[in-house]
């Protein structure tokens, strides 16, 4: 199944409660903090409500796993 990238823009504060509410719902805790979500509708519509406040793109599934792997590489 596809996947979002979904990062936020712009701050919830001074728009409804149920926006911010919405925006961490979406797993975005900041400014410029992205998230990988599965495209579905409930996402899809979670998007359209605070759609002036993030932005989003499909990613392939491969390189959304791959950032992960890469970035926990260390020597103990």
């Amino acid at each position: 199944m596809a996947q979002l990238k979904i990062t936020q823009i712009k701050s919830a504060i001074g728009y409804e409660k149920s926006q911010g509410l919405t925006v961490r719902s979406l797993g975005l805790r900041r400014i410029r903090h992205s998230v990988i979500q599965t495209d579905n509708g409930a996402i899809r519509g979670m998007i359209h409500k605070v759609r002036h406040l993030v932005t989003f793109e499909e990613v392939a599934e491969g390189s959304a796993t791959g950032e992960a792997s890469a970035s926990s590489g260390g020597t103990k």
